[in-house]
């Protein structure tokens, strides 16, 4: 099999493995030392966002040279050669030190020699934030006369050891104001996906009002979650938003200058207000993170985040949770104001986008296929277009209905049957997208987003504001009777 796919790279001569000490390293510092070693790629081993252990979730993911994801065309090469496989080889014999960093040499028939070399799993990667942030503001809004108040949740995951030795040992935040910072395989029990339900112990303390800011990340370090004093939630879609309005508060860029802005498109249209408003170009992608990667690589983006709270730029290949922490910091430590007063200055200035989504969670995978149909056979009929629907004192009128279907402008490629879109004649936007239809069933996911802008009505609770919406999405999806599910999980 390794034969096979070195040959893919024809390459024959892969006698250097790099790991991260104790076998620990985060998915973006992954993406850092492919980087800068010029590697031809990396594995990560990793549960991601979901429960671990021996009985949660373990995957495989593979990166190419860039630091990405591998795209399609080589994922669907490695798995029409594991069809053929007949037999693999393995070195039971080998055994290296992960706690020692170093290198080990081997003999191994194969490769001769066979370097193994332990790295520290933190450094590379502080040393990038360091070329990235301006550390010495950060210390002094972290440990300075008149700090701020952290509150960061490793979640038990990757992430621990990053944030204690850069966030506390280097920008001088209290030891006591990172948590769950040691990794553990399971996750101590729980689920590593930072939002608002499974970091619920983050959000009880921030509602002390103790700390000024708070964040969460997930599993493998890629994802992230903000909160102001007093609970105060930022969407991940008004996340993105935020650092875009105000990317000059960050060193990295105002050397690099901005090449452009990206969302997936199930995320709110907060960003194209940010786009539209400083002349940027915006993309609008499927939902993955190797669309925003060919982008970085062809030149054309600098800038990009996900509704899953996932947010990142181009200086990696995946999104970065704790990058996105600093950006974060360096906008309170330039703008000096609190972040909720941040984000409601950046309600009155661009307008604000009403954005909620719900996981229609183990829903039987033939009645969420059949569900899907019926709406899609109900978008496709031409009296749809222009139908008007009509919820409390609302109405909306159909503009566009249509399976997002998006052309790579810098490949070619066309991905289609991305989500589910109805697009109202107000930009209002109702999105269905249908994923995991594995042995615990399909996750049906509704995505509704509202642009507002009448000042009196942007601090108003997104669930209020989406009532309507979610009532026409429901009538015409048809999604509870079709799936017998009526209580989803509201995730932001």
């Amino acid at each position: 099999f390794m034969k096979q796919c070195i040959s893919e790279y024809n390459l024959q001569n892969i006698g250097r493995l790099v790991i991260g000490q104790n076998g620990i390293m985060s998915t973006p510092a992954v993406s850092c030392v492919i980087r800068k070693i010029k590697a031809i790629g990396g594995i990560i081993l990793t549960a991601s966002h979901n429960p671990g252990g021996p009985n949660g979730d373990f995957g495989i993911k593979f990166n190419i040279s860039s630091g990405g994801p591998a795209p399609e065309g080589i994922t669907d090469k490695i798995f029409q050669i594991s069809k053929s496989l007949q037999e693999y080889h393995i070195c039971p014999e080998l055994k290296v030190d992960l706690s020692i960093i170093g290198k080990q040499t081997f003999e191994v028939d194969t490769f001769k020699p066979f370097t193994v070399e332990i790295v520290d799993s933190v450094e590379s990667y502080a040393e990038m934030l360091r070329g990235i942030f301006d550390f010495a503001a950060l210390k002094e809004l972290l440990s300075g006369p008149n700090h701020i108040n952290v509150r960061l949740d490793a979640m038990h995951g990757v992430v621990g050891p990053y944030v204690k030795k850069i966030v506390c040992e280097e920008l001088g935040s209290p030891a006591n104001s990172a948590v769950n910072c040691v990794p553990s395989e399971d996750f101590g029990g729980h689920h590593p996906d930072p939002n608002l339900i499974y970091a619920a112990d983050l959000v009880n303390t921030m509602k002390g009002g103790e700390y000024d800011f708070g964040a969460a990340f997930d599993g493998d370090g890629d994802r992230n979650m903000v909160l102001g004093k007093h609970g105060f939630f930022v969407n991940p879609s008004d996340s993105v938003a935020v650092i875009g309005a105000n990317i000059t508060s960050i060193p990295y860029f105002q050397k690099t200058g901005v090449k452009g802005l990206a969302r997936s498109m199930p995320t709110s249209g907060a960003l194209d207000n940010v786009a539209k408003a400083l002349k940027m170009p915006l993309y609008e992608t499927p939902t993955g993170w190797k669309f925003f990667g060919n982008l970085m690589d062809a030149g054309k983006l600098s800038l990009c985040g996900e509704e899953s709270f996932g947010t990142g730029s181009d200086h990696i290949r995946e999104k970065d949770g704790l990058w996105a922490v600093l950006a974060w910091l360096s906008i309170l430590a330039t703008r000096k104001q609190s972040v909720e007063d941040i984000m409601k200055d950046h309600w009155q200035k661009f307008g604000r986008n009403f954005f909620t989504r719900y996981d229609y969670e183990e829903v039987d995978s033939d009645a969420a296929n059949k569900m899907i149909d019926h709406l899609q056979t109900t978008m496709s009929d031409k009296a749809f277009l222009g139908q008007k629907f009509s919820s409390e004192d609302k109405t909306y009128q159909v503009e566009k209905a249509d399976n997002f279907e998006y052309t790579d402008p810098v490949d070619g490629s066309v991905s289609k049957g991305q989500g589910l879109r109805i697009i109202f004649s107000d930009g209002s936007r109702i999105i269905f997208r249908l994923s995991g239809t594995g042995s615990a069933g399909a996750t049906i996911r509704l995505y509704i987003d509202s642009y507002e802008k009448d000042p009196q009505k942007i601090y108003q609770d997104p669930q209020v504001m989406l009532a309507p919406l979610v009532d026409i999405a429901l009538r015409i999806s048809q999604l509870q009777e079709k799936t017998g599910r009526t209580a989803p999980t509201v995730i932001t």
